[in-house]
């Protein structure tokens, strides 16, 4: 019995006319071997073609993806707030946090603070940056604890949450340096779940990716995680309104090797998540 394969290429498509072809011949190629005693031998260079290897590297993804002139260390913060607390929420936010931000005796600076718009609801989030890494968050968490002031906004803050959580992060070496802007902007944090060992081949094909992305001056920021949930990536852009966004998003797609960068950093997401999200009247990020 002859088996036919019928293969439908998107067109002016040179990525997928090659590797559908490769699985073309995979497919032809298994139904010889299978009823070959040798199979186990002629099959093996096949299937290599199509399963993922990781890279052994000699040094850990951090410091081959992060940035080397700088140390800063980022905080990335999750609060769901009680719908009726939102307000007040964020009032005590914007009368405490600022004055962190703007003391010199702590080495950490208010990269942004936001309410989220669209994604889960009743959502607060802070990004914060730590010159001088984890011994500059060691020192300011010591410094806080002494803080009355900061004590008493931590309890009051407390009654109106109903969980939090948050992660230490590193940026990416070839993103944009995180800087205050001047508004009106909404912002979008998309969330990446990468698969366990791709972070490196994620950073490899958003070092070119991100060239794309830069005309509007939309990238602000991108980082993945070091401690809480881990292979997580975040990547931060700023638009004037949501139709601006859909429109700087569609040109991407007009631009040649988007769509090839696109393809590929596919299958290294697990799970993915887009908040749009309002900064507060005291985020540096208007």
């Amino acid at each position: 019995m002859q088996t036919t394969y019928y293969v439908i290429l998107p067109k002016d498509s040179k990525v997928s006319a090659n590797l559908i072809g490769l699985k073309l011949l995979y497919l032809l190629f298994h139904r010889r071997f299978t009823s070959s005693n040798n199979r186990p031998r002629e099959d093996s260079w096949l299937k290599s073609l199509f399963v993922r290897k990781v890279d052994p590297r000699k040094d850990a993804h951090s410091n081959l993806l992060a940035k080397k002139e700088t140390s800063s260390l980022y905080k990335l913060q999750f609060h769901n707030v009680k719908p009726e607390c939102l307000e007040a929420y964020n009032k005590i936010c914007q009368e405490v946090l600022p004055k962190i931000h703007e003391d010199k005796h702590y080495p950490c600076s208010l990269v942004g603070t936001w309410n989220t718009w669209y994604g889960e609801q009743d959502q607060a989030v802070h990004l914060w940056r730590y010159e001088g890494g984890y011994p500059a968050l060691t020192e300011v968490m010591n410094k806080l604890r002494k803080n009355q002031e900061f004590v008493e906004f931590r309890k009051a803050r407390s009654d109106m949450l109903l969980s939090r959580k948050n992660q230490l992060l590193l940026e990416f070496s070839f993103w944009n340096e995180p800087v205050p802007r001047s508004g009106p902007n909404i912002y979008e944090l998309r969330s990446y779940q990468l698969r366990p060992g791709t972070m490196i081949e994620w950073g490899n094909y958003w070092a070119r990716a991100i060239r794309f992305r830069q005309d509007s001056n939309e990238a602000v920021g991108g980082f993945f995680s070091q401690i809480g949930q881990l292979y997580m990536v975040h990547h931060l852009w700023a638009y004037k309104d949501l139709q601006t966004r859909e429109d700087i998003r569609n040109a991407a797609w007009h631009k040649h090797g988007w769509e090839e960068l696109v393809y590929y950093t596919v299958p290294l997401i697990q799970e993915m998540e887009s908040r749009i999200m309002i900064p507060l009247k005291s985020s540096p990020l208007q």
